[in-house]
């Protein structure tokens, strides 16, 4: 009973990746309703793209339909790669040589190759990879004029949740000192991260502090897990307005709680409460300046919202912003999603407040 709690608990990470194309379908194709007829040119474009996400949703619906365990997260992983296969890339996408950790760097022109940013996929530690991001390793490079690690960081189930976390560390200490063209240390360096890699990244820059390393310059959370949800789910603020994970959590809430915790222990192989797996039960003194974006309607809003209140009262600069009516990492939609370049833009007027800060 316990290990199939624990599979249904990694399972429900991993479906969420493919409602959240849904969602964002549902989303995008309401929002190109109800204009006036000036902007009859703009939604006949955007109609096109719309049928293009809605084809690779039906798509991943057919990859993946009846199909079970591993055969089901193997096909997942497989049609979230083959999204970024339309994607007109600006940046060059190189592979690191010379036993350096596993991903790829993301080039844009004018990029420097001092000036880094370490990249954690989301997915929920059983998805997703450096190509599956790649809209937003991209748009991140051009708009910061650095060079973007995605770090290729080991996944569940066939990893321990912990190998990933060394995997993110071992690319941070490594990207300190290099670069994509070989050894040079890093003048400028970010730390970012969306979903699951959101909560790896705020669980590394804490890690990072603790051993003693050159801080990076500041991080970026987007749509962050801050806490695992093992009590009170029925009760969640957002639970009817999230409709990527709430039906999900819904079902969840049903399960007792003995059970739900020691599934959660067993599909991670830690416990729910160390600040490893719930940043937000670390401690979030001297962080650097941190960045998270959430949208109003998620589960995870609240926490993201706990986390901020927490690490300001230890004096650390973190700050949120919110969006109403967005899907989970909305970022991914860029540029199709309007709030999705307005999130990048604003991303890049904080990093201008960091540098301006370092003068």
């Amino acid at each position: 009973m316990i290990f199939g709690i624990a599979w249904f608990v990694m399972m429900w990470f991993g479906l969420a990746a493919v409602m959240l194309i849904a969602v964002a379908v549902y989303l995008l194709r309401r929002k190109s309703g109800g204009r006036n007829e000036s902007e009859t040119a703009t939604r006949l474009q955007q109609s096109e793209a719309h049928q293009q996400v809605l084809e690779k949703v039906q798509g991943m619906h057919t990859a993946t339909d009846r199909l079970r365990g591993r055969a089901r997260v193997k096909a997942l992983r497989q049609y979230m790669d083959g999204m970024s296969d339309d994607l007109e890339l600006v940046s060059q996408i190189r592979r690191p040589e010379n036993g350096a950790p596993k991903g790829e760097w993301v080039i844009a022109p004018g990029a420097q190759t001092n000036r880094r940013i370490l990249y954690i996929h989301g997915g929920s530690w059983i998805a997703g990879s450096p190509k599956s991001h790649r809209a937003i390793t991209d748009r991140l490079s051009r708009l910061t004029r650095a060079s973007v690690f995605a770090v290729d960081y080991r996944l569940m189930p066939e990893n321990r949740y912990l190998d990933g976390i060394i995997d993110c560390r071992t690319a941070y200490r490594w990207i300190l000192e290099n670069g994509p063209d070989g050894t040079e240390p890093a003048d400028f360096l970010v730390v970012a991260g969306d979903s699951a890699g959101g909560s790896h990244t705020l669980g590394l820059i804490a890690w990072v502090r603790d051993h003693g390393l050159p801080q990076p310059d500041a991080a970026i959370a987007l749509s962050p897990s801050t806490e695992l949800m093992l009590t009170s789910l029925g009760k969640r603020a957002n639970l009817k307005t999230d409709p990527m994970l709430g039906p999900t959590v819904k079902k969840l809430s049903r399960v007792p709680v003995p059970l739900l915790w020691w599934g959660t222990v067993l599909g991670l192989r830690v416990l729910p409460t160390s600040p490893i797996a719930s940043p937000l039960r670390g401690r979030l003194h001297n962080l650097p300046p941190t960045l998270i974006h959430v949208s109003e309607s998620e589960l995870l809003a609240e926490n993201a919202r706990r986390y901020v209140e927490k690490a300001r009262a230890a004096g650390s600069p973190v700050e949120i912003k919110t969006w109403p009516d967005m899907v989970h990492v909305w970022h991914l939609f860029t540029p199709l999603l309007p709030e999705a370049e307005a999130a990048f833009e604003h991303i890049g007027e904080f990093l201008a407040r960091v540098e301006t800060g370092r003068a």
